[in-house]
């Protein structure tokens, strides 16, 4: 688990992601509403709605050029960052200048990117911020209720997913760490190139490398791909605690979070001293807004096996708790 994730786990914990912290209570303020004639339903919110766009493991000038375009839009400078999305054509390009505009016709803009691209999540969890921006709380929940079900294996999906159940749930997919990591030969290679050596890897019937492309799938927020890599995985190796409840942890939904847990606590049993899946567990704890039993789960895996990187990271984790007043 890299430093890069242990902070993203904090803030997670803490309920501080920038979009989640948006939105609330979103889903209790459309219970019961209805839209307008002309589809307004509450007084506009005051900025721009922020611009979420993730190239994955691209690299590529124009993947870059957008992203710093982004990082200006959601800074503030807004004027700085609409010329360089003129520059392109593509989805993202098109949903930042619509953004960049905002308000001016950027909802009109959405609605038009939609209609062009009607299986894309990127442009229904935008068009969600466009509706909230808007005072269309309803129509916003719509939006990325459809960013779910159109592309679930994408990282717009799992960020519609965060708004809908955000507090109750934290943001984001639950933590996962492991002791593996991949050969030094493909640890050398570009991001892309690591990644399709993963893929090429995990086509065997070998449940390591097929660990490690889930993995590497969860935190590029690809879930349902590797769910698919973790339960392939747990298939060929029954008796591997680490394959089990990573399958386990896979299953995790933000609407029905009892699927995992059913899958996962069962495992306490058939590995009664395993720190992974103590730790696992008291993540998802965590994540359900549950943490003290969370903690409790987190201190198990400490006595389990106090020299795993899973009680190093609950250790990490607990202090982190501790000191953000996670409580």
């Amino acid at each position: 688990m890299s430093a890069r994730t242990r902070v993203a786990a904090a803030v997670a914990l803490v309920a501080t992601a920038a979009a989640a912290g948006v939105v609330g209570v979103t889903l209790l303020q459309t219970r019961g509403e209805h839209t307008t004639a002309s589809g307004a339903v509450g007084a506009p919110r005051k900025g721009a709605p922020p611009l979420e766009l993730d190239f994955g493991v691209r690299s590529d000038a124009e993947a870059r050029a957008l992203a710093r375009a982004a990082t200006l839009y959601n800074h503030g400078h807004r004027a700085q960052a609409a010329p360089i999305f003129a520059r392109y054509r593509s989805l993202e390009a098109q949903i930042g200048a619509a953004f960049a505009s905002w308000p001016g016709h950027a909802l009109d803009d959405l609605k038009r990117i939609v209609s062009a691209h009607p299986r894309s999540a990127l442009a229904e969890l935008h068009l969600g911020w466009a509706y909230l921006w808007s005072g269309r709380n309803a129509d916003a929940a719509a939006a990325w209720a459809l960013a779910v079900k159109v592309q679930p294996d994408s990282p717009a999906a799992v960020d519609a997913d965060t708004e809908l159940h955000y507090p109750a749930i934290a943001p984001g997919l639950p933590i996962v760490i492991s002791p593996l990591s991949p050969p030094p030969a493909v640890a050398k290679l570009s991001a892309a190139g690591e990644l399709a050596a993963l893929a090429r890897a995990a086509a065997r019937p070998d449940a390591k490398a097929k660990l490690l492309y889930g993995l590497a799938l969860w935190h590029l927020e690809r879930p349902v791909s590797a769910e698919r890599q973790f339960r392939r995985a747990a298939l060929l190796a029954p008796r591997d605690a680490l394959a089990q409840t990573l399958a386990a942890v896979g299953a995790f939904s933000k609407a029905r979070p009892v699927t995992a847990f059913s899958r996962l606590g069962p495992l306490t049993g058939v590995f009664p001293k395993a720190a992974v899946v103590r730790f696992h567990l008291g993540i998802l704890l965590i994540w359900t807004r549950q943490p003290k039993k969370g903690e409790q789960q987190l201190r198990i895996a400490i006595a389990d096996n106090p020299k795993s990187v899973y009680a190093k990271q609950a250790r990490l984790l607990l202090a982190e708790i501790a000191n953000n007043g996670t409580r």
